[in-house]
């Protein structure tokens, strides 16, 4: 049976080179050496290939850079909890599929573990401005969220919004789009309230307009987290994962040999894709 895919929606990539990858850590390539960009457009040169030093992953590949390249998936059932997850993330990337290369067998270009802290797609260049999760909100803007056995009590004294999330409609209290200093005097009177009266039982988070938080937070209504946000000027999308889901299919990630492999294809219309291909949940006695 054929797979079925469904639209996540579009990519630009103007710099002609897109970099697939483990979005926890893409922050951290300049600490490393190269900036990503450097790194990506050395091994699309050759025609694209894995990147991967220390914790940081991804894969980088040469695309057309006058078009929207468009983003669409599989899904099969989580082992979590029934839900729909990506099985095949495919990538189409303008190009034509080279007529001295057979169309019968995927040429192979790494593989990649699921990042907990998601996935991004994106333009080379552009991912160079990317802020991850400790980089300051570009915006100055921050959401505060509170919650954990006394946030009704939390909720009585100091008010706020539940957002709604992942089809969850009473996700947790809080405040979106504060200056980031008024939202950190928040946090702090809400600890302030928890420790004087019960000393545990509030959870209480600042998430500043990272580009990591964004395309989080733009993921919150998609049935497959998937967000789209602006990075150094191209739009980029960003694939969150359930966290239960991660534990289940993904945990250990490349430590534990949970990594997947990443390809080139003739797409059904002779245009090249990238696909990356999550088998399905193989499970063994300790599953069981």
């Amino acid at each position: 049976m054929s797979e079925i895919f469904v639209d996540l929606g579009t990519v630009d990539a103007p710099s002609g080179v897109l970099v697939f990858g483990m979005a926890g850590w893409i922050d951290h390539w300049p600490e490393l050496g190269r900036p990503l960009s450097e790194r990506a457009k050395a091994a699309a040169s050759s025609g694209g290939g894995h990147l991967h030093e220390w914790l940081c992953e991804a894969v980088a590949v040469p695309t057309a850079g006058d078009r929207p390249l468009k983003v669409r998936a599989s899904t099969s059932p989580s082992p979590f909890d029934g839900e729909p997850t990506i099985a095949t993330l495919e990538i189409g990337l303008g190009l034509s599929w080279p007529g001295t290369v057979g169309r019968s067998l995927p040429v192979r270009l790494g593989d990649l573990p699921v990042d907990r802290c998601g996935m991004a797609i994106g333009d080379a260049v552009g991912l160079d401005a990317w802020t991850g999760m400790g980089g300051e909100p570009a915006d100055g803007l921050a959401d505060v969220f509170y919650w954990g056995l006394y946030e009704e009590d939390a909720y009585a004294q100091f008010g706020s919004e539940r957002s709604t999330r992942y089809g969850v409609v009473d996700g947790p209290h809080g405040w979106l789009d504060l200056p980031l200093a008024e939202a950190v005097a928040r946090e702090a009177e809400l600890t302030a309230w928890r420790d004087r009266l019960y000393g545990k039982g509030l959870m209480v988070s600042v998430e500043g307009h990272t580009d990591h938080h964004r395309f989080r937070r733009a993921g919150w209504h998609h049935p497959l987290r998937v967000g789209a946000i602006e990075v150094g000027g191209c739009r980029v999308l960003g694939i969150e994962w359930d966290q239960g889901d991660h534990s289940t299919r993904h945990r250990g990630e490349r430590d534990a040999g949970q990594v997947y492999p990443v390809t080139l294809e003739a797409g059904e219309t002779g245009e090249t894709v990238m696909r990356w291909t999550i088998p399905p949940h193989a499970f063994d006695g300790e599953d069981e």
